[in-house]
């Protein structure tokens, strides 16, 4: 069987993340969630996204496919469901369109498919939010796919850990004078990773392959540190998607951080309002802030944005695609992509400037800053251009 994963209207609900990649490819728990489905399926999956995503992300079509929405975590129940089905038949949640099979080519009502209800509550995606909010689900579901019937490498006598049997270590990883808390949730150290001199960590966590937790980092769960990345300092039940780095003293909590980002030495973004009221995020969709049902929540960093030393950021702060925020002071709760500034105002980031910044940082990682990308960013940069005032 071939299967597909599609975005669904959901993407719009994962703004800034969702600009430079498909649904399936945001981190969420471990894995990412094409990973995620690639490992319970054992195959490979194409992917249904935005017209200028496809040239990266392309969609592979048979003459029969089974389409999956890749906002929704996998489950073994859930994939013997989607195994079982028909043809006009669709999987759902509520009023969610989980999975259904699809011709080449054909045209689809699935209002006239034969609805079949999934048999449990699936782990779903539905807003920015979720994704950090229900990281502690993600993780442990993760942590038991990935380490079922395996056994943990050695643990060095001189890392302190609670509840070993919820702490997994890949080969390769190091750890040094280290504390792992694994009480209230597993902790997973990928391949090659290293846990630097003086760590306290709680779980969930998960530090993915080739990330760095910095000397003396206070981490709090539920926390992913994605590949390649480095964190430092103190973080709260966040996601770090990969490629990004945090390397210094200063506080992260109940945020999301896209790839190839960068936070300055000693900044900070609050997560909890001075009157202790319900978090206001800017909703792309509707383009006015919209109510999150949370008291806890923080800042939304989309992919290649940086900020300067000593940045504050705001209670539910959004800034998009490959924006540069820095000076003294609290910038908008909303910085559109492409912003070069900060609480004083912002101009235009200059798409030639952004690349070579672009291209610099990502060669440091012996990866190539290629054409694909510039593509995308370039696409980006021209849909966001109504939220820019210059």
């Amino acid at each position: 069987m071939n299967y597909i994963l599609f975005d669904g209207a959901v993407r719009n609900q994962l703004l800034p993340f969702t600009y430079t990649k498909p649904v399936a490819d945001l981190r969420f728990g471990i894995l990412t969630l094409r990973e995620k489905w690639e490992k319970f399926l054992q195959t490979t999956t194409t992917t249904v996204t935005e017209e200028y995503l496809s040239e990266r992300w392309p969609m592979v079509e048979l003459e029969i496919n089974t389409m999956i929405n890749a906002a929704v975590c996998p489950s073994e129940s859930l994939v013997e469901q989607i195994k079982n089905l028909k043809e006009e038949q669709v999987l759902t949640f509520e009023d969610t369109y989980i999975a259904f099979i699809a011709k080449e080519e054909e045209e689809i009502d699935l209002d006239s498919f034969q609805e079949i209800a999934v048999n449990a509550e699936p782990l779903m995606i539905e807003h920015t939010w979720d994704l950090f909010s229900k990281n502690d689900q993600a993780i442990q579901a993760d942590f038991d796919l990935l380490t079922k019937d395996r056994i943990s490498a050695e643990i060095p006598d001189c890392v302190f850990c609670v509840n070993k049997e919820q702490i997994f270590v890949e080969e390769g990883a190091k750890l040094t004078i280290a504390s792992l808390n694994a009480s209230n949730g597993p902790i997973y150290i990928g391949e090659h990773a290293e846990v630097m001199e003086g760590c306290a960590v709680r779980g969930p966590f998960a530090l993915c392959e080739h990330a760095t937790l910095k000397m003396g980092a206070k981490i709090y769960g539920a926390t992913t540190v994605g590949p390649h990345s480095k964190v430092g300092g103190e973080v709260n039940n966040s996601i770090i998607m990969g490629y990004s780095n945090k390397g210094h003293d200063g506080f992260l909590g109940n945020s999301v951080l896209g790839e190839w980002c960068n936070i300055g030495a000693d900044s900070n973004n609050s997560n909890l309002k001075n009157n202790y009221a319900e978090v206001r995020l800017w909703d792309y969709e509707t383009e006015r802030f919209a109510p999150t049902g949370l008291q806890f929540c923080g800042l939304m960093m989309g992919d290649h944005s940086k900020c300067g030393i000593n940045t504050m950021f705001n209670t539910g702060t959004v800034i998009g695609v490959s924006s540069n925020i820095f000076g003294a002071g609290f910038p908008r709760n909303f910085v559109p992509s492409f912003s070069w500034g900060g609480s004083s105002g912002t101009t235009t980031y200059k798409t030639s400037k952004a690349f070579e910044v672009a291209e610099k940082v990502m060669q440091r990682r012996n990866i190539e800053f290629t054409d694909e990308d510039r593509a995308i960013l370039e696409h980006v940069f021209e849909e966001t251009q109504q939220y820019r005032r210059d």
